[in-house]
């Protein structure tokens, strides 16, 4: 079923969502299903999972030299996504990207996605890679996010790369784009930022998630303008909680985002990990409850495939 579907059958009651990555190369599926596993009692009506870009990897030739090699050490977006629907009976949202993949190995995962009876699809543009201090697109490959979503939204109505066909079962992905309360860490404003998002949606974008904040402010301010441009579509909130020191350092740096004070200082003053950790957990009760009772469509937690700190949030919320 289509997320904006599943939003409509809660007749305006706050539903739960997770994201989790994939397993690195070798490991087994069993401990992704172990943290899954608690939050189900929570009865999310869709998983997102994650797709991790290329990298490269340097490898002994011996006498000395490296042999660079390009690889993915967290694949198989598509295969977990056909595991989790499969155990649990629930939907789940493969996130397509444009960074390392040609318009046409974007259409084979589409169609595989058409087969296995997924019906949503979150479409991103993907970060730079490592070593590239700007992202590069691959050749053949989408540019932009918009690009994406044009590409999808076609194949929704039987468009393929190099043919139009006339086919009796269509794919009709409901389509899920990025918003960024703070703006994205490459827009020069909020404003242009939220053009570009609305371009997104005037090509097909269906509902949006928000990357990850701290101050629920943010979060309504970005939709209220969001509104006023006229975004009409469903816009679903992104949490994720603090869990180690190094995250006052790592998230805003990574994604420019702000960190309010006060949650600067309750987690300056922690001991330990497991202080930071209960000082994450509070802050997203807050937020949640906040948002919660704002009325928003879902709450989306970023979980990064460890569901603890998650469970204690959401049997507070849910």
């Amino acid at each position: 079923m289509k997320v904006t579907q599943h939003i409509e059958d809660a007749k305006e009651k706050t539903l739960f969502s997770f994201e989790i990555i994939p397993p690195q190369k070798g490991k087994s599926i069993q401990e992704l299903y172990d943290n899954i596993d608690p939050l189900m009692e929570f009865k999310p009506p869709f998983i997102d999972v994650t797709t991790s870009r290329e990298e490269y990897i340097y490898v002994d030739k011996g006498n000395g030299l490296l042999d660079k090699k390009l690889t993915r050490m967290r694949p198989g977006t598509l295969g977990i996504c056909a595991s989790i629907k499969h155990k649990y009976n629930v939907d789940t949202i493969p996130h397509v990207l444009c960074g390392g993949f040609t318009k046409e190995e974007t259409e084979y995962l589409l169609v595989d996605c058409h087969y296995l009876g997924i019906d949503n699809v979150m479409a991103l543009r993907g970060d730079a890679m490592k070593d590239e201090q700007y992202f590069i697109p691959k050749q053949g490959g989408n540019d932009f996010a918009v690009d994406l979503v044009k590409q999808i939204y076609q194949l929704n109505n039987g468009k393929y790369l190099h043919e139009v066909m006339d086919v009796d079962n269509k794919a009709d992905f409901c389509i899920g784009v990025a918003g960024y309360p703070e703006k994205h860490l490459e827009s020069p404003s909020l404003q242009s930022d939220l053009k570009r998002l609305k371009e997104k949606v005037d090509a097909g974008a269906d509902y949006v998630v928000t990357q990850m904040f701290f101050d629920n402010a943010k979060y309504f301010e970005f939709v209220a303008k969001a509104r006023e441009m006229g975004i009409t579509v469903p816009i679903i909130p992104g949490i994720k909680p603090i869990a180690v020191q190094r995250h006052l350092q790592i998230l805003p740096q990574i994604f420019r985002i702000d960190l309010p004070e006060d949650l600067i200082h309750a987690v300056d003053q922690c001991k330990t990990n497991a202080d930071i950790r209960q000082v994450g957990i509070e802050w997203a009760i807050q937020q949640s409850l906040e948002l919660k009772a704002a009325g928003v469509p879902v709450l989306h937690y970023y979980s990064m495939g460890k569901s603890e700190n998650i469970r204690q949030i959401a049997s507070k919320v849910f």
